[in-house]
This record gives structure tokens, sequence and C-alpha cells, in this order.
């Protein structure tokens, strides 16, 4: 019993892995790539829960996950038109548009504080019918991790293209880009609408995963997509752009897991959000712990070495 209750966390764990791995997608691709702290993702992936859970109630599982992408281009293009038009520093720009989500949430969602799922048909139902029969239980996790891959795959062929260089340049050195006759407000407006349509994408597929949605359903992703950069990236490293968008996805399944040995040691679910902050702080503070251990190293090496001189 005890083996299997340990099986099906860990099944839980993968499959919200993959889930949460989107919202790490866009974080790479507007923090890594961009070098913009884009505030907005907690609002943002709660609008695409907000919309897809909508859509899905009405019918319409599989379209619920491109109106939540649209939703998430839109958000994305206002936070980008107060950045580039209107001169608000990246940060505090995602912070206004995070503090708007909120009520236009609340609107999508009926001004209900959440929405319930278990009567609507979900892509997962679909999922269960097709690969119910040759996967069993596993289904969930063969859907989560189809939609992940595809979507890191087709952000993959994305940068690489000569609009996805220049929203890569534009991050690198936004001058340079300028003096090539280069729009960057239009590299950073495209680069986080696509960040803002893989966070909405997350959502959607959360609301229908879980089979409800919450408008406090959002709360600390943007820390939590920022650790699972930082623990895929210090595993697999920052050399090439597959690898880095394999790390986002690495680090987001870690993380559950870890958070998933959190739950196994029956903490109460008061504690949750406090183990969480501990993994996004000890996650931050790997890479600079690595830089100390490697220097204390080195003093060690240099100050025996004197001593054999000596």
């Amino acid at each position: 019993m005890s083996s299997l209750f340990t099986l099906a966390i860990l099944q839980s764990a993968l499959e919200l892995g993959f889930i949460y791995a989107l919202v790490a997608l866009a974080l790479f691709l507007s923090y890594s790539v961009l070098g913009i702290a884009d505030l907005s993702t907690d609002g943002c992936f709660v609008l695409g829960c907000a919309v897809g859970a909508g859509a899905a109630l009405a019918g319409h599982p599989v379209l619920a996950l491109f109106a939540a992408m649209a939703a998430g281009v839109c958000s994305g293009f206002i936070t980008a038109f107060l950045q580039t038009k209107l001169g608000v520093e990246s940060i505090l720009a995602g912070i206004i548009v995070n503090t708007g989500l909120y009520t236009v949430n609340l609107a999508v969602m009926g001004f209900s504080s959440n929405l319930n799922l278990f009567k609507a048909p979900t892509i997962f139902a679909g999922a269960q019918q097709l690969l119910g029969g040759v996967l069993g239980s596993w289904y969930k996790l063969a859907l989560a991790m189809l939609i992940t891959l595809a979507a890191a795959g087709l952000l993959r062929v994305f940068l690489s293209t000569r609009l996805g260089l220049s929203i890569r340049a534009t991050g690198d050195n936004a001058d340079m880009v300028r003096a090539s006759s280069i729009n960057p407000a239009f590299t950073i407006t495209v680069g986080l609408c696509v960040s803002g349509s893989l966070t909405a994408l997350s959502g959607a597929v959360l609301a229908q995963y879980q089979k409800a949605c919450d408008i406090n359903l959002g709360t600390g992703m943007v820390t939590i997509a920022l650790a699972s950069l930082i623990i895929g990236e210090s595993l697999l490293g920052k050399q090439k752009l597959g690898r880095r968008l394999l790390a986002a996805v690495l680090g987001s399944v870690i993380y559950r897991f870890v958070v998933a040995a959190a739950l196994r040691l029956n903490l109460p679910a008061e504690c949750l959000k406090l183990v969480s902050a501990l993994i996004v702080a000890a996650a931050i503070a790997a890479p600079r712990a690595k830089q100390l251990a490697a220097m204390r190293r080195r003093r060690s090496l240099a100050q025996s070495g004197k001593g054999g001189e000596g």
C-alpha cells in the first residue's frame, strides 16, 4: 500500500512538473533571453486558467488551449506596451499588469473566485479514451509531456529563426540591435507575447488537469519558475539553446519531486508555502555556494602548495 502511495505521488509530481515547465519555458524567454523580469506571470497564469476553464465548460477543451494562449498574448502585449511605448520600468510594468489582471480574471470567471470543471470535457478525458488502454494511469503524464516537449521544440525552432535571433540579440545588446536597423521595441513585444502565451497555456492545461480554477492559483508562480530555471541550468549548464530549454523542463520536474518528497514527510498543508520558499532560496543560492566552495578548494590547494615549498 505504501509503495503504491509513493508511486502515485511520484507520478503526480512528474505530471505537474511537465505542466508547470511551460511557465519555466516562458520565464526562460522573458528573463534569460530578453533579460526582463516579467512579474505579470502570476496573473497571466490565472488568466490562462480562467479562459481555458471557461472554454472547457462551453464544451471545447482543445480550443480552450488556443483561447488561453491568445489571452496570454494580450497580457504580454500590454506588458510590453507599458515598457516600450510608455517608458515604464519592466518590474513596475509587470506589477501593474499583474494587479489589473486580478479583476480581469475575476470577470472572466463570472466574478466567482473558483470554477468547477468536474462535469466539463477535458483533454485528459480524451487522452484516457485514446491512450488509457495502452498506458493505464500514465496517460496524463504522456499528454502533459507531449504538450510541453512540443512547446519546447517549437520555441527552439522559433528562436533559431531570423526574428528569434533578433530577440536573442536584443537581450544581449539592445543598442547593437538598434544599430542594425532592428526595432528592439518590436522584438521585446514579440518575446513577451510568446512568453505570455506559454504561461497562459500552462494555466489552461492545469485547469483541465485539476478540473478546477481558482483566483489564487498563480500566487508565487514567477518565483517557482525562476527556481526551476536555476535548478535546471545548474545541472545542464547554459551553453547551447536546446540544452537550456531542456534544463528549464528538467528543473521544473525536479522542483516538483522535491515538493512531493516534502509532502511524503507528512508535513502540514500550511507548511507547503514555507517549503516552496526554502526550495526557491536554496536553488538561487546554489550557484553562489558552488563558487564559494571552488574558491575555498583553490585557496586550500594554494596554501598546501606553499606549505610543501617551505
